[in-house]
């Protein structure tokens, strides 16, 4: 079939195959989130936190990034510490409140909150804990905990809450999409990468 012009209200509708290619360019070739980076003060100090508490991996950072900082891995995201300058504002450690978007960082799901409830206490890290549920009864466990540089960290057990699109179903790419770059073992002679072959399809 041919391209074909229809106008409804002075507007122009592109049918036909063109149409359809049009369609699809105009999507966001994205397939997800690859990383956050945050300020600082001690980049040791830092990555030992997210290692430990967080288990988060230590990933080698280019050579090319001649200031203090550190590159790590984990979850399908990945997390670059760069060290404040004199002058950067970071929050403030003590500070922590649920409510304050100012500080926020980031947000981890999670399917067991007993088990990280239990490595907080045990890291002696300070917590608030909190359920909220919603208008279908659905409750959502939250854990709100500060890195050591005051900016806040939630985990919750959010698979329990339905997404409810507001909008087209062909816009929203779920994990099954989720990209993970290729990870190189340190013990690999032979070039290969893991998850090279898993992420093409």
């Amino acid at each position: 079939m041919e391209h074909e012009k229809e106008t409804q209200n002075g507007e122009v509708i592109e049918n036909g195959k063109n149409g359809e290619k049009n369609k699809e360019e105009n999507q966001l070739p994205l397939m997800g989130l690859n990383h956050v980076s945050r300020l600082c003060s001690n980049v040791e100090k830092s990555a030992n936190f997210y290692t430990k508490v967080l288990w988060m991996v230590l990933i080698e950072r280019p050579e090319a990034f001649d200031s203090d900082g550190a590159w790590l891995f984990n979850y399908g995201v990945g997390i670059h510490l760069v060290h404040a300058k004199h002058g950067d504002t970071l929050p403030d450690p003590e500070h922590l409140d649920p409510m304050d978007n100012a500080t926020f960082l980031f947000k981890y799901h999670c399917e067991d909150m007993e088990a990280i409830e239990e490595r907080l206490e045990e890291h002696k890290i300070k917590y608030i804990k909190r359920t909220v549920e919603d208008e279908r009864g659905a409750a959502i466990d939250q854990l709100f905990f500060n890195d050591p540089d005051g900016y806040m960290i939630e985990i919750c057990n959010c698979e329990n809450l339905t997404l409810v699109l507001a909008g087209s179903l062909g816009k929203i790419k779920l994990p099954i999409d989720h990209h993970n770059p290729p990870l190189k073992l340190a013990n690999d002679n032979e070039d290969s990468h893991v998850g090279e072959h898993e992420n093409s399809e």
